[in-house]
């Protein structure tokens, strides 16, 4: 079997049409995209792809690492590139979101599709519209009008205000214009706290039932992440309580065996995580196969990069739930749109009438735009088996 014989890695910045300000981060306002690129290719010359979401130089030194782990090892051993993966983790980098690119490698050659290797059957998935921002109530209201036109049936809209009665306000609002014609869920983004740029508001368990309380009386689809990650038995209570699906799991970084925990505990209704954090491809497909064994839910979280958009798709179409679920579809104008997201690419990622067709080429079925890789990014690091090119200087 051949071997890894090189890898990449590219500081790539996409600028966006507007400025972009995610909700999960207050006080940050986004002109660009910016992702962390690896390449690795065997010496038959297959390449694997895959990104993740870098703010600058986080990255700059995992170089050496990857080449002296990686190289010259067999690509298609996915619990061996696992192994690896979780040594870099010990030692302080977490990367689970190379893990796709090993699974690129290994459908490609097979030539066909990831989620056809894997065993999925369905190739074409229907999407619920997720937005990004938080926005006054009228605002979400002429979006849901608009997700709606689209092709939409379901639009997931973000709460984050110190003040719970006006986050209530905001769901209960959409939801009530609508009138029943689109389903409307709600992610509060408490899972994790992002506050370098701005203080968030941290809510606590009865904070979480009032809201789920009120999410229930208005109808709504499902609550996501109304708790912090770590507390698995105050998620447990929630759920028991609510009479909506609490839903979440997206960033659950110790993988399979976390997750498959908190899903016997009864902590979420509706599992999410994304193989960019939890553990890569495999590790979430075992999550799907807990869930359907425990009567549960599972649809991937993909938020983060085109990579991470795709790399879901595949595990959701492979997981034997995509006939049953919904797939997010990031989508947040004016500034966060998928032909922005996706610029590294030669086509964008773009939906259909509220549904996505899944690529037909062989591996993940991207391909990345060479021009726009020379035009957008910047090596910092390639190495072989023969010899090494760290170049940090390339990124500022």
């Amino acid at each position: 079997m051949p071997v890894l014989d090189r890898v990449e890695l590219y500081h790539v910045a996409l600028p966006l049409p507007a400025p972009f300000a995610p909700s999960w981060i207050p006080g940050t306002i986004r002109t660009a995209h910016t992702i962390c690129l690896a390449r690795f290719v065997t010496e038959d010359g297959i390449d694997g792809w895959s990104a993740f979401p870098a703010a600058g130089r986080e990255r700059a030194g995992m170089g050496d690492l990857l080449a002296s782990l990686f190289l010259g090892q067999d690509p298609e051993d996915i619990d061996l590139m696992a192994e690896r993966l979780h040594i870099m983790a010990v030692g302080g980098n977490v990367n689970w979101w190379l893990e796709p690119a090993f699974w690129d490698i290994k459908a490609k050659r097979a030539g066909v599709p990831l989620f056809r290797l894997l065993g999925g059957t369905h190739d074409r998935l229907t999407l619920y519209a997720s937005g990004g921002e938080l926005k006054s109530v009228e605002a979400r209201c002429e979006e849901a009008e608009k997700r709606l036109a689209e092709g939409f049936g379901t639009m997931k809209v973000r709460v984050h205000d110190f003040d719970e009665a006006v986050d209530i306000a905001h769901v209960t609002g959409v939801a009530r214009h609508m009138e029943g014609r689109m389903k409307i869920a709600v992610d509060c983004n408490q899972a994790f706290r992002l506050t370098a740029n701005g203080p968030a508001p941290l809510w606590s368990l009865d904070r979480a039932k009032r809201f789920a309380d009120a999410a229930a009386d208005a109808g709504l689809a499902w609550v996501e992440e109304p708790l912090f990650g770590d507390w698995h038995e105050e998620m447990a209570e929630l759920t028991a309580h609510a009479r909506v699906p609490i839903a979440g799991g997206e960033l659950h970084i110790a993988g399979f065996r976390e997750l498959a925990r908190m899903a016997r505990m009864g902590c979420y209704s509706i599992f999410q995580p994304d193989a960019m954090w939890a553990g890569g491809v495999a590790q979430c497909l075992e999550v799907a196969d807990v869930c359907r064994t425990l009567g549960l839910r599972f649809t991937p979280h993909c938020w983060s990069t085109g990579f991470g958009f795709i790399v879901n798709a595949h595990v959701f179409a492979a997981s034997g739930f995509a006939g049953e679920e919904l797939y997010e579809y990031p989508i947040a104008e004016p500034g966060w749109l998928p032909e922005a997201r996706d610029a590294i690419f030669t086509a964008p990622m773009v939906h259909e009438n509220g549904t996505f067709a899944m690529p037909t080429g062989p591996g993940l079925g991207v391909t990345v735009d060479e021009a726009a890789l020379a035009r957008y990014g910047r090596r910092f690091f390639a190495a072989s088996r023969r010899e090494v090119s760290w170049t940090p200087s390339v990124l500022g």
